[in-house]
């Protein structure tokens, strides 16, 4: 039996919440085309049966937060979501788009995951979009940067060389113990996957600034024997914001709205009543104290109840 933690680093939109999803085979990451979809660890656990040439296995995968240089204090809370990721896995995989021009933001990406004494494999992704004959040249250059244990391309969305990926990160792990339930699949509560299918529906919905400028924040969940009943909050930072939000009418909010019910209802299984609101906090980005606040970790223990000793 083999088991451990295995991080997974890249620069924004580099695919990392689409191959954690594809190789757990359920939706656990908010996936869009906007950078910095992800602003949290995301864990999911893939226990693997044995087979021909592979140990059975339970791996442990860490999506983070594209890595970039923070610019707010939310930034700065989501670098240290990858810093902590990296701290103490046993494996990093570094992912990266094969359509960017390798530049600044690939370096810095590498120095990061150098900064750390762990194996570490590279994932050239999005293989299905360029012409083969540039594979080579590529594997070449990043093979003159760094001692990688293994170097894969893959096509996280088309689900090409995720196999040959597992085995190698199988054969990469230690021997180990379960850490987790077969029947688990994530360490995330309920609440915070709700809340992230509806940030999910307002960085779809919405253009320019204001996908970066929201969050969303659970304010009720009531599990009623009929149905669940959910009230978010939706935070932006300014007025106009909030009228884009709403919109005419409140179509946008109720289409935000529809949309997030909807998924909300696949992941549980379950019948949902989902009810909006809009809050204007000016500057939130910048507060220390909202920000980790947003946590899901902290979150969690405000809803236990602390008792005297």
């Amino acid at each position: 039996m083999r088991s451990g933690f295995v991080t997974i680093v890249g620069r924004p939109n580099a695919g990392k919440s689409t191959l954690l999803n594809a190789l757990v085979g359920e939706k656990l990451a908010i996936v869009t085309h906007k950078p910095q979809t992800t602003r949290n660890r995301v864990q999911g656990i893939l226990n693997l049966t044995p087979r021909k040439g592979r140990p059975a296995a339970q791996v442990i995968l860490i999506d983070t937060p594209g890595v970039h240089r923070p610019d707010t204090r939310l930034n700065e809370k989501m670098m240290q979501e990858v810093r902590e990721a990296l701290e103490g896995c046993d494996l990093v995989l570094l992912i990266t788009d094969v359509t960017q021009k390798f530049g600044p933001g690939e370096r810095f990406v590498l120095d990061l995951a150098k900064k750390v004494a762990t194996p570490c494999m590279l994932l050239l992704n999005k293989i299905d979009l360029i012409d083969k004959q540039k594979l080579l040249p590529l594997i070449d250059h990043w093979r003159a940067l760094h001692d990688f244990r293994e170097i894969i391309p893959i096509s996280a969305l088309k689900k090409n060389g995720l196999d040959l990926l597992l085995d190698q990160v199988v054969h990469a792990l230690p021997e180990g113990p379960e850490y987790f339930p077969k029947s688990q699949v994530t360490d995330q509560p309920e609440r915070f996957l709700a809340a992230e299918i509806i940030r999910e529906q307002v960085l779809l919905a919405t253009e320019q600034e204001i996908p970066y400028a929201t969050t969303v924040v659970i304010e009720r969940w009531e599990d009623t024997p009929r149905l669940l009943r959910i009230s978010a909050l939706i935070y932006c930072e300014r007025e106009g914001q909030k009228g884009i939000l709403i919109g005419k009418g409140g179509q946008m909010l109720k289409k935000i709205g529809t949309a997030a019910r909807r998924e909300i209802e696949k992941m549980l299984r379950r019948k949902i009543f989902l009810e909006l609101f809009v809050k204007v906090r000016p500057g939130w980005r910048d507060s220390r104290e909202f920000v980790e606040g947003l946590d899901w970790r902290r979150q969690l223990e405000d809803l236990v109840p602390h008792t005297k000793p």
